[in-house]
């Protein structure tokens, strides 16, 4: 669980640093979608609004390939402009592990 807690705080904590519209690894999002189909062939596995509840200002996606085990983090404006966050290889997924029923947790 410490785990999963700490993983999700540095993702979100990336995403609440992200580089300037012009740093380099950005470009339009179906670019950058197109790229990360046909070259690693990853898909979108997780995603979510960032910003106050009136005010949602950036996407944040995490894309990711079982055939090759890459991934790739990015976070796309309201503009359409799409940055890479972060990118590695042996991406795994975990799923949640839930109390049986009947146990109070």
């Amino acid at each position: 669980m410490f785990k999963r807690v700490v993983g999700a705080a540095l993702l979100f904590g990336m995403a609440a640093a992200a580089p300037p519209a012009n740093a380099a690894g950005c470009a339009m999002r179906d670019i950058v979608v197109e790229r990360l189909q046909s070259k690693y062939a990853e898909a979108m596995v997780a995603g979510g609004l960032q910003g106050s509840n009136d005010n949602k200002l950036t996407m944040l996606e995490v894309w990711s390939s079982e055939k090759t085990g890459t991934f790739t983090v990015i976070m796309t404006n309201a503009q359409g402009l799409s940055c890479i966050l972060a990118a590695g290889t042996d991406w795994f997924q975990q799923e949640a592990e839930l109390p049986p029923d009947g146990i109070e947790g």
